[in-house]
């Protein structure tokens, strides 16, 4: 899946591939050769665990430099009264007479459990470029959706936006 990236997102995913190749490759290597060190490998947990956690390492730089290849980047076109990218919106769900608020991001950094919603979810794409007190209908499948109204849009800077979850 190609994933949408904002030029923020790229520059922290790059960011993180820097330190894993020149810091903990580094220290990862360095633990293995210690471990390696202790005697009989059949039977070194130190050895085994060691060269997980390197490979484990070294498949996280192989998964972000394949996530940049192939990513999309994303601009916020939206206008200053709008929902777009970054933006924090308060919603009124009516089923539930409740109050929501969540952030709008790209999917890489999307976490419902946090308050941040991708851009590809159901209510990510039904809130983009809809203004206050707007009335959205958010279909979540064929056979079921449901009402929210916007009460407030926040702009929030990019550069606050929290870090890349980790797969």
């Amino acid at each position: 899946m190609r994933e949408k990236l904002t030029q923020s997102d790229v520059k922290k995913i790059q960011q993180e591939i820097e330190h894993r190749k020149l810091v903990e490759r580094k220290e990862l290597i360095e633990a293995v050769k210690e471990a390696r060190s202790h005697g009989d490998l059949s039977e070194n947990f130190e050895y085994h665990a060691a060269k997980k956690e390197k490979n484990r390492n070294e498949s996280r730089i192989r998964y972000l430099e394949r996530m940049l290849k192939t990513a999309v980047i994303v601009e916020d076109h939206s206008g200053a009264d709008e929902v777009g990218l970054n933006n924090t919106v308060q919603v009124y769900c009516e089923d539930d007479d409740e109050l929501e608020t969540y952030r709008i991001v790209t999917s890489v950094r999307g976490s419902s459990l946090n308050g941040l919603i991708s851009i590809e979810s159901p209510i990510g794409k039904a809130l983009l470029g809809h203004k206050v007190g707007d009335r959205v209908f958010v279909k979540v499948n064929d056979e079921f959706g449901y009402y929210v109204v916007i009460k407030k849009i926040e702009n929030t800077q990019d550069e606050d936006a929290d870090k890349i979850r980790s797969f």
